[in-house]
C-alpha cells in the first residue's frame, strides 16, 4: 500500500468516527454499543501501565481526616444506627425489623487502627466513614496475635479473658459508628492465637514455635476449642457497652455476627486433621467421626477420610462443618443473639462443594480478591472476581460480601474496581458489600500506603463515593434474569466445579443474576432442597455458555452495564449514573446524557446525580475521576496520573461548576454550555479527582 493510499484511509477513518459519534449524540436515545466507536482494541504491552512516566503526575496527598466529597446524606434518616431495630434475614434479603429494607455498602476496620487511634479521631473517622458513602464497618483482626494489643490486651497468656482498656476501644468506636448511622459486622473469631492457658486437648502437638496454636481446621473435631469459642463468644457479646449502656447482644446497630473467619475444612483445613501432620490425637478424633459417617451412609471409609478429593469426603466435612455451626449458633441463640448468624466465608478460590455447610447460617458470605486488569477478563475462558463472588449466591439466602480488593499493591487500574463490584452487586441483588479495607494502622495522622489502607489511597478514594451512590441509592436495576445452577449430587460432592472451569457461571453472572440451587442428599438430610424461582433458566450443564462464543463483550439484561474485555472498557449507562472506565482514553464514547473524550489512557469517569434525579433534570452532579496512582517505596504522598479530555454533559442550564479545595473552600471552574449541554476540559490545572455541577 502506498504512503497516500495509508493517508486516504486514515482521513476516510476519521471522517467515519466523527459522523458516527455526532449521530449517537444526536440520537439520545440510542444506547450505542463499545463496537460503535472505533474497532482499536486497548494498548499494547509495551503502551501499558509500566511503560507511563509519573514525573509529569501530580503529587496527590488526601486529607486523612475530612473526607473530600460529602454523601453523609445517604446515612441522615439512620442516625442512630439501629433505629429501625434488629436486622433480619428475610428469604433472600435483609430487612429491617420495622420491615424497610436492609442494604449495606461497607468497608473494614482492622487490627491496630481499633486500638491505636485516639478518641477523638475515632469521632472524626466516623464522620469521614459517613462522608464517604458507608453505612457499614466490619470489625476485624480483633483477636489476632500480631495485633498487640488486641481483645486480650498486651502479651495476653490466655484468650479466655477480654482486656478492659481494649474493649474501651471497640465501644467507642461502635458509638461513633452508631451516632453517624453507620452499622457495624461483628466477628466472633479471626486469627486467634490459642495459648497453653487456654487448656486445649492436645494443644501440644498443634501449637507453633512451641508456644501459640492457631485454631483452624482443629475446631471442628475438638470439643475443648469449641468450649473455648463458647466461652469467648459468651464474655464478649454479653459486655455492656459503657458508651452506650447496651450489651453487644442487645445492640441493633451490630448487624450482624461471623462465626469464625477464612475458616473450612470442606476446602481449606481438612488436610490438616490427616496422619501426615503429625497431630495424633486430632486425627483419631477426626477419624473416629469419619468412621461414624461411613457407617451410618454405607460410604467407603477409604475414601471418607481423603479430605483433599471430591467425593464421599465432602459429603462428611460438610456435615462436620455443620454439626459445629449448629451447636455455635444454637449457644449463640441461647446468649440472646437476634441478628442474622454467618458460618464462615467462601474464599480462596473455593469449588461450590464448601457451600452446603454455609446454608446452615443465615447468610452467606464470600470473599474474592482480583488483580490487574479485571475489566479484560474474558468470561468465556477465565474468571473475573465478580465471577467468583457470583457464585456463592444461594437461592433462599442473603448474601454478604465481607472482603473484596484487588492485589498485589498497587493494582494500576484499582480506580475501576469500585464502581465494578459496586454496578455487579445492585446487577446481582447483593445485601451487603465491605471493601476489606479502609485502614489496619492507628488512624493518628496520613500513614503509609498499603493495598489494605484505602482512607490514604488516591486511586480508590477517587471512585468508592461513587460507588456507595450507586450501590445505595440502587442506580443499577437489578437483573432480570436469573440464571439458577442446580447440581446433581456428583456434580456438587464429586467434582470440583467452581467459576475456574464452569462456563455458564461466569458468562451467566455477566449478563444476569446467578444462584445456587442446592439439591437433596440422602446424606445431608439437614441440608434444604432450594426452591428455583418461577421463569428462571435452569443450568445443568455447567459447561455451557449463557452468550455466544465468538462475543467479544457482554450487556446485562437490563442494558446498563456494559463490558467490553477485548477493549478492557466498562460502561454504566443508566438514568443517575453514567460511567466509562479502563481503556477509555483516545475512545469517543457516548451514553445518554454524557459523552466520554478522554485522553487519559486508562482512566474512571463517573458522572452521577445527587438528588435522585435524572442526570438531565437534576440539580446537583457530582463528577468522579479515577486514574492510576502510585507511591514511592509505599511511602506518601502518592503521585497521581491526571484525567485528561472533554468531557460533555446533558443536564439543566443554570448549574455552576465547581471543586472543593484542600481547605473545604468551593473553587468555581470555566466551562461552557452550549445547547443544553456543558462542556468541561479536565485538565491538569484541576488537581482534584472530584468536580460538582450545582445551582449555585
Amino acid at each position: 500500500m502506498t504512503t497516500i493510499s495509508k493517508l486516504t484511509r486514515f482521513a476516510l477513518i476519521i471522517i467515519s468516527l466523527i459522523l458516527l459519534s455526532t449521530f449517537a449524540w444526536l440520537n439520545l436515545s440510542h444506547v450505542p454499543t463499545l463496537n460503535s466507536v472505533s474497532p482499536v482494541s486497548h494498548p499494547a504491552q509495551n503502551e501499558r501501565f509500566d511503560s507511563l512516566n509519573t514525573a509529569f503526575w501530580r503529587p496527590s496527598q488526601l486529607d486523612w481526616q475530612t473526607s473530600p466529597v460529602d454523601l453523609s446524606f445517604l446515612n441522615k434518616n439512620e442516625k442512630p444506627a439501629g433505629r429501625r431495630g434488629f436486622v433480619k434475614a428475610s428469604g433472600e434479603s435483609l430487612v429491617f425489623e420495622d420491615g424497610s429494607p436492609a442494604r449495606f455498602w461497607g468497608t473494614n476496620i482492622t487490627a491496630r487502627t481499633l486500638f491505636g487511634t485516639s478518641k477523638n479521631n475515632v469521632k472524626q473517622q466516623a464522620k469521614r466513614i459517613s462522608a464517604l458513602g458507608f453505612n457499614l464497618v466490619r470489625i476485624h483482626h480483633f483477636d489476632s496475635p500480631w495485633v498487640n494489643p488486641n481483645i486480650f490486651g498486651k502479651n495476653a497468656t490466655d484468650t479466655q479473658s477480654l482486656d478492659p482498656a481494649s474493649l474501651d476501644k471497640l465501644d467507642w468506636w461502635i458509638k461513633c459508628l452508631k451516632d453517624e448511622g453507620i452499622y457495624v459486622w461483628l466477628d466472633l473469631h479471626v486469627q486467634r492465637a490459642l495459648t497453653e492457658g487456654d487448656h486445649i486437648y492436645g494443644f501440644n502437638e498443634i501449637r507453633k514455635n512451641g508456644k501459640v496454636a492457631d485454631l483452624k481446621g482443629f475446631n471442628y473435631v475438638n470439643p475443648t476449642i469449641r468450649q473455648a469459642m463458647k466461652r469467648f463468644n459468651e464474655s464478649y457479646l454479653n459486655h455492656i457497652n459503657t458508651y452506650t449502656n447496651v450489651a453487644y447482644k442487645n445492640e441493633p446497630a451490630i448487624m450482624a455476627l461471623l462465626i469464625t473467619n477464612e475458616n473450612d475444612v470442606t476446602n481449606h483445613f481438612g488436610n490438616t486433621l490427616l496422619p501426615n501432620n503429625n497431630v495424633p490425637l486430632h486425627n483419631k478424633l477426626y477419624m473416629n467421626l469419619a468412621n461414624g459417617f461411613s457407617v451410618k451412609y454405607n460410604l467407603p471409609i477409604d475414601k471418607l477420610w481423603r479430605s483433599w478429593e471430591p467425593g464421599p469426603s465432602k459429603l462428611f466435612l460438610n456435615d462436620l462443618e455443620h454439626d459445629f455451626n449448629v451447636d455455635m449458633i444454637s449457644h449463640l441463640h441461647g446468649l440472646g443473639v437476634k441478628v442474622p448468624i454467618a458460618t464462615t466465608s467462601t474464599w480462596g478460590d473455593e469449588p461450590i462443594f464448601s457451600l452446603p455447610a454455609l446454608t446452615t447460617g443465615d447468610i452467606i458470605d464470600v470473599h474474592a480478591y482480583g488483580g490487574e486488569l479485571e475489566l479484560e477478563k474474558n468470561p468465556l475462558i477465565e474468571p473475573s472476581m465478580v465471577n467468583w463472588l457470583s457464585m456463592g449466591q444461594i437461592v433462599g439466602k442473603p448474601m454478604s460480601v465481607t472482603e473484596w480488593n484487588v492485589s498485589p499493591f498497587p493494582v494500576p487500574d484499582r480506580h475501576s474496581s469500585p464502581l465494578y463490584i459496586a454496578s455487579a452487586a445492585r446487577l446481582q441483588g447483593w445485601d451487603a458489600v465491605m471493601l476489606y479495607a479502609y485502614a489496619q494502622i492507628p488512624l493518628n495522622d496520613a500513614g503509609t500506603a498499603s493495598n489494605w489502607h484505602a482512607f490514604n489511597d488516591p486511586a480508590l478514594i477517587a471512585t468508592l463515593p461513587a460507588a456507595a451512590l450507586l450501590y445505595r441509592q440502587g442506580h443499577v436495576k437489578e437483573a432480570k434474569t436469573t440464571y439458577a445452577i442446580a447440581p446433581n449430587r456428583e456434580q456438587l460432592f464429586f467434582q470440583s466445579n467452581s467459576p475456574e472451569n464452569s462456563t455458564a457461571a461466569r458468562t451467566a453472572s455477566e449478563i444476569g443474576k446467578l444462584v445456587i440451587v442446592m439439591p437433596e442428599i440422602p446424606e445431608l438430610p439437614w441440608l434444604k432442597k432450594g426452591t428455583i424461582q418461577l421463569g428462571a433458566k435452569v443450568i445443568h450443564n455447567l459447561n455451557q455458555s449463557m452468550i455466544k462464543t465468538n462475543a467479544t463483550e457482554s450487556l446485562s439484561d437490563t442494558g446498563e452495564i456494559r463490558r467490553n474485555w477485548t477493549k478492557g472498557i466498562y460502561t454504566i449507562n443508566t438514568p443517575c449514573t453514567q460511567a466509562a472506565m479502563g481503556w477509555i482514553g483516545n475512545e469517543l464514547l457516548v451514553l445518554p446524557d454524557v459523552k466520554f473524550d478522554i485522553k487519559t489512557r486508562n482512566a474512571s469517569v463517573a458522572v452521577q446525580s445527587l438528588d435522585g434525579l435524572p442526570i438531565s433534570r437534576s440539580f446537583s452532579l457530582m463528577i468522579s475521576l479515577g486514574a492510576q496512582s502510585v507511591p514511592a517505596d509505599n511511602a506518601l504522598p502518592f503521585r497521581s496520573e491526571p484525567v485528561k479530555g472533554l468531557l460533555t454533559i446533558r443536564a439543566r442550564k443554570g448549574l455552576k461548576l465547581f471543586i472543593r479545595t484542600i481547605d473545604h473552600k468551593e473553587k468555581y471552574i470555566p466551562f461552557e454550555y452550549i445547547d443544553e449541554k456543558y462542556l468541561i476540559n479536565l485538565e491538569n490545572s484541576l488537581d482534584t479527582s472530584w468536580l460538582f455541577l450545582k445551582l449555585r
